[in-house]
C-alpha cells in the first residue's frame, strides 16, 4: 500500500457507499427507497468513516482535494504532493461511482425521473442561486476543515503518552460529516469535496445510462470552487490564530 494507493481506495470506498445510499433511496425499486435524508446522512458519514479506516494509516486519508490544499496552505502537508493525492482522489471517486452505476442498473433503468439519476451521481441545488449555493459549500467546507484542524490525538494526561485508538480514530470525522449533512447540507446537497461531485458527475455524462438527462455541466463549478475557497478560508484562519 502507497500513499497514491491508499488515496485512490479511500475515496473509491467512500464513493461508493456515499452515492452508493443515494441510489437506494432516490432510485426505483430499491428496498431503501424513499428513506429520507437522515438515511442518506448517515450512510455518507460512515462512508466516510470507512474511507478512512483503510486509507489513514498510509496517506493520512485527505480524500478530498479540499483537505490536502488546505494542509499544504497550513504547512501540515507538502505542495509537491499535492498533484499525486489530487489525481489519485480523482480517479478513486471516478471508479467509486462506476461500481454504484454497475451496482444499481437494475434500477436505473427502472427510473424514468433523469433528476433521481443525475443525484445518484452528483449533488445539485435545492433552489437554484448562484451565490447562495456557492456560499453553501464554502461554509460547509469551512466547517469541515476548521474542526479537522483542532482534532487531536487521544494521550493519558499524566503522561501525555498517545493512546492507540486504530480503526476507531475515525470517528471523529465520522461525526463531523454527519453534523455537516444534517444541519448545512440541504442546500446544495453538501459536496464538500471536489472528486466528489467532479468524479462522479464525469461518469455520468460518460456512461451508457438509459434516459439520463443532463450532467448539469452550468451547476458543476460550484462544487468544486465552493469547497476549494471553504477549506482554504478555514486554513488561513487556522494560521491567524495559531501564530
Amino acid at each position: 500500500m502507497t500513499p497514491f494507493l491508499a488515496e485512490f481506495i479511500g475515496t473509491a470506498l467512500v464513493i461508493l457507499l456515499g452515492n452508493g445510499v443515494v441510489a437506494n433511496v432516490v432510485l426505483t425499486g430499491t428496498k431503501g427507497n424513499g428513506g429520507g435524508w437522515i438515511v442518506i446522512t448517515t450512510a455518507w458519514a460512515l462512508a466516510v468513516f470507512v474511507g478512512v479506516v483503510v486509507s489513514a494509516p498510509y496517506s493520512g486519508a485527505h480524500l478530498n482535494p479540499a483537505v490536502t490544499i488546505a494542509l499544504a496552505i497550513s504547512g501540515k502537508f507538502e505542495w509537491a504532493q499535492v498533484p499525486t493525492y489530487m489525481l489519485a482522489q480523482m480517479i478513486g471517486a471516478m471508479l467509486g461511482s462506476f461500481l454504484v452505476w454497475v451496482k444499481y442498473k437494475d434500477h436505473f433503468l427502472a427510473t424514468d425521473d433523469k433528476g433521481l439519476k443525475l443525484a445518484a451521481f452528483s449533488t445539485g441545488p435545492a433552489i437554484r442561486n448562484t451565490f447562495s449555493n456557492l456560499t453553501s459549500e464554502i461554509i460547509g467546507s469551512f466547517v469541515l476543515l476548521f474542526v479537522i484542524f483542532y482534532f487531536t490525538n487521544a494521550e493519558i494526561v499524566d503522561t501525555k503518552a498517545p493512546v492507540g485508538l486504530g480503526s476507531l480514530g475515525a470517528i471523529p470525522v465520522m461525526f463531523l460529516v454527519w453534523a455537516i449533512g444534517l444541519s448545512l447540507g440541504g442546500t446544495t446537497g453538501y459536496a464538500i469535496n471536489p472528486v466528489r461531485d467532479l468524479g462522479p458527475r464525469i461518469m455520468h455524462s460518460i456512461l451508457p445510462i438509459s434516459g439520463k438527462g443532463s450532467s448539469e455541466w452550468s451547476y458543476s463549478w460550484i462544487p468544486v470552487i465552493g469547497p476549494m475557497i471553504g477549506a482554504s478560508l478555514a486554513a488561513f484562519l487556522y494560521l491567524a490564530l495559531n501564530r
